[in-house]
């Protein structure tokens, strides 16, 4: 029985002396010591971030920079090279395409070479110049038999300027450009530096003046130069960039600024023969018009009576601008279709088909035999 006592005891103590811990009153909050939303709370915006970083990484990493010795540098979004250097950059893919400035294209630059190996692609660029300033990319092809398509989510882009105090503007081959100032669209006077940190100033020719960035209607971007977000008729004239970078200032080419208002869309065509009525052995031609956009290209084609009997005529395209008054400016363009020996295969309709970006339009006209 005493065994028994005992033991009872020393099982009922714990559970008597349990509440003695929770004899003082508890402090407003006490019970949220280890609350359950404390530690996970902050993980996930932790690992958002970390995914966003990782995809940009994931982007920029497929290019990288060959150094010295073997290794390997993964680029920035801005580079800045001496010009005289050579460089050599590597994109990762088995099929990737590169963009670079054009004129090496234009040009058929020696100096530029690209070598697609197995894993990789390789592009050298020797001895480079001021005018190698821009932007050079790249991308894996996704293909499909014949059919490739851009792998947008692995770019690989940077932009490189090649430094040169004689030439802190990038190099044009000309000395005058013309530019559209667009009232729907942005428009961009591209006097682009070499060197990111040169101050960089817009002119007015007439009158003699320096026009004043907002940063808000008009900015100024080192890779793009001075961007008109807003154009209005008042921006047109003529202007020049100034440019200065521990040393004399320099000045760029000039650039003509010209206003333009025409409706978008599908060419405004019209069509007019020289008669509508020929006689055998006349001559005799077509005239297809078009008015848009200065900077928008026409193209033309033609459907006439004798074309599957490959009955020869002469085709000849052009275009200009003519000024509609008040500063605004239109291009005409003109295709003129010629029949210099009217024969009877020659009647019929001649139809006109003038395309553009926004589409195309088709107007005909009739020649008969007299």
């Amino acid at each position: 029985k005493r065994l028994y006592k005992h033991c009872l005891v020393l099982f009922i103590l714990p559970v008597i002396g349990q509440p003695v811990k929770s004899k003082r009153p508890k402090e407003p909050g006490e019970n949220k010591i280890k609350p359950v939303n404390k530690k996970i709370k902050p993980k996930t915006p932790r690992m958002k971030e970390r995914e966003s970083a990782d995809s940009s990484l994931k982007s920029q990493s497929i290019l990288t920079q060959v150094m010295d010795k073997g290794h390997f540098q993964k680029l920035a979004a801005t580079l800045s090279l001496a010009a005289g250097e050579s460089i050599e950059l590597r994109c990762k893919g088995s099929n990737v395409t590169w963009n670079y400035p054009s004129y090496l294209d234009t040009f058929k630059d020696s100096r530029l070479s690209i070598k697609q190996l197995d894993r990789y692609s390789q592009l050298i660029l020797a001895n480079s110049t001021a005018a190698d300033t821009g932007e050079y990319s790249c991308w894996p092809q996704l293909c499909s038999g014949n059919k490739c398509r851009k792998e947008e989510t692995k770019t690989g882009s940077t932009y490189i300027f090649f430094t040169d105090k004689e030439e802190l503007f990038v190099p044009t081959p000309s000395y005058f450009e013309i530019v559209y100032l667009n009232p729907d669209k942005p428009a961009v006077i591209p006097c682009r530096v070499t060197t990111p940190s040169a101050e960089v100033t817009l002119h007015r020719e007439f009158p003699a003046e320096e026009i004043e960035i907002d940063g808000t209607d008009i900015i100024y971007d080192a890779k793009k130069g001075f961007v008109f977000q807003h154009p209005t008729p008042d921006h047109k004239g003529i202007v020049y960039c100034k440019a200065e970078s521990q040393g004399a200032p320099q000045i760029s080419i000039k650039y003509h600024l010209l206003y333009v208002e025409v409706p978008k869309g599908p060419p405004s065509t019209t069509i007019a023969v020289s008669s509508s009525r020929a006689r055998l052995g006349d001559r005799v031609h077509v005239v297809c018009t078009v008015l848009g956009e200065p900077d928008v290209d026409v193209n033309f084609r033609w459907q006439y009576p004798g074309q599957e009997s490959e009955r020869p005529v002469i085709i000849q395209n052009f275009w200009r601008l003519i000024n509609r008054g008040i500063g605004h400016t239109t291009r005409i363009s003109k295709s003129v279709l010629l029949v210099e020996d009217f024969e009877d295969i020659d009647a019929g309709n001649y139809v006109c088909i003038a395309q553009n970006l926004q589409g195309e339009t088709t107007v005909a006209t009739k020649v008969e035999q007299k």
